[in-house]
């Protein structure tokens, strides 16, 4: 019988091998660009409000949505931020004149939100992965948040 430090350690090594095939997903309408490990959300999910799309693991245990809404408001990160309503108990929240990154665990899952400003639209990436993965998650998650562009 395995335990449940073998079960983790088992799916992180999962998580990490199948990150090594990376595409970029493209919303031309608003110009967003972003790298997205294929070989892990191998799954269509649905679209999101504005333009993008949802994609999940073929398991379910994560997803991620890359999308792109019109800011026609002109809203500053803060302001955008703050109209969203993000769910009280933010573990991390870092807000500038150009982007905003919040994250948070709930129902054992961790949440991880940024939207990069452009003068038209915000281009946002949220993703959703169990929290007693996040060290094996990290990679992927910093290399999705920090290839986030757009026009």
């Amino acid at each position: 019988m395995r335990t449940f430090a073998a079960i983790v350690t088992m799916l992180a090594t999962s998580v990490a091998a199948q990150a090594e095939s990376w595409t970029t997903y493209r919303i031309p309408e608003a110009g967003t660009s972003v790298d997205i490990p294929a070989s892990l959300f191998t799954e269509t999910a649905g679209k999101p409000d504005g333009y993008g799309q949802q994609f999940r693991t073929a398991d379910g245990r994560a997803d991620l949505t890359v999308q792109a809404v019109s800011n026609g408001e002109g809203l500053s990160p803060a302001a955008f931020l703050a109209r969203k309503g993000p769910p009280s108990g933010i573990i991390y929240k870092r807000v500038t004149p150009k982007f905003f990154v919040v994250s948070s665990i709930k129902r054992d899952k961790i949440w991880y939100d940024r939207c990069n400003f452009s003068r038209s639209y915000v281009h946002c990436v949220l993703i959703n992965y169990p929290a007693a993965e996040k060290r094996q998650w990290d990679r992927v998650v910093t290399r999705i948040s920090h290839s986030l562009g757009g026009g």
